[in-house]
């Protein structure tokens, strides 16, 4: 665990500067050497242990930082559960990553190719990130979250709503790690070193999140016939909690109503999401039939949101 005090001791920056900007106390750091696939399998063990089975027939992983560029690594995770012949797959989309995971899941459900799909969102942003960079150290966190989506019953808590969904490229820039693609491979002579680490032009981003992740939600709110008042929690990217809050008041879900766990954990890009439902649902905060909104902006940029009513789980 890295406390706000610790990255004050090696950057121009201080507990109550990141305290007040971002809503963030602590984060947590892989170890040298952790792979991303080693998270996502103990988030995905947990998540089956809760749903009460050892079997699925799908893992679909949502991460910006793959254990390699090839392949993908879906199929390490399926192998450390001890699903190796199951299709495993990547799916990339940043901090909407999990959202985009999780309809590619409800269309194989829907189509007949599944009846059962692992969805893992799991990141180990740190190894992106300038350490000395003052913008995205003090906001990003390594973690893992995970769900078992599965074909339910009519009138079965659980329901998933419809998944709106949305991108644009011509914000491609605001949230971005230039280097290592086909665009500019690394090496490259002409490379700026900046480029290999993760960047992102936050003032523009809080606007245009705060702006898509209301239009998401609001659309995800007009599929299901749910007016603001009916929706028991709304839990949004857990980037900034002056996002979270702004968001809230532009669908009049009073903030009281938000899943906040990022103070705890940081930005933990397509984590995020997984991770507040996995702690909500520890701390009693989702219960059984409890009606609650999804919402998330990443790079791309996308974004996206979802309703669903909350099912009957175990603990892991």
């Amino acid at each position: 665990m890295v406390g706000n005090d610790d990255l004050a001791a090696r950057m121009d920056t201080s507990d109550e500067w990141i305290r007040t900007r971002t809503g963030i106390r602590t984060r947590h750091f892989v170890s040298a050497g952790m792979p991303t696939s080693l998270l996502a399998a103990e988030a995905g063990a947990r998540a089956l242990q809760s749903a009460g089975t050892a079997d699925v027939d799908a893992v679909v992983l949502a991460t910006t930082t793959p254990d390699r560029p090839c392949p993908a690594t879906a199929p390490e995770v399926a192998r450390r559960l001890g699903l190796t012949g199951r299709p495993a797959f990547d799916v990339s989309a940043v901090c909407t990553g999990f959202l985009y995971a999780l309809t590619t899941a409800a269309g194989m459900i829907a189509s007949g190719a599944a009846e059962q799909v692992l969805v893992i969102g799991a990141e180990a942003f740190s190894t992106l990130i300038d350490p000395q960079d003052r913008s995205s150290a003090v906001v990003f966190g390594d973690g893992a979250g995970a769900v078992v989506l599965r074909a339910g019953e009519p009138g079965e808590p659980g329901a998933l709503g419809r998944i709106v969904l949305g991108s644009d490229g011509s914000l491609a820039d605001l949230i971005t790690v230039r280097a290592g693609g086909s665009e500019q491979p690394r090496p490259h002579p002409d490379a700026d070193p900046a480029d290999r680490y993760f960047s992102m032009r936050g003032r523009e981003v809080f606007g245009h999140a705060v702006t898509r992740m209301t239009e998401s939600a609001r659309a995800a709110l007009a599929h299901t016939g749910w007016q603001p008042d009916d929706v028991d929690r709304l839990v949004g990217h857990q980037a900034n909690l002056r996002i979270l809050h702004a968001v809230a008041e532009q669908l009049d879900i009073p903030v009281e109503r938000l899943v906040i766990h990022l103070d705890r954990v940081g930005n933990t890009a397509a984590a995020s999401i997984p991770l507040a439902l996995a702690h909500a649902h520890e701390t009693g905060e989702l219960t059984p039939g409890a009606r609650v909104v999804l919402a998330a902006f990443g790079g791309g940029a996308t974004w996206g949101a979802t309703a669903l009513t909350w099912p009957a789980l175990k603990s892991a």
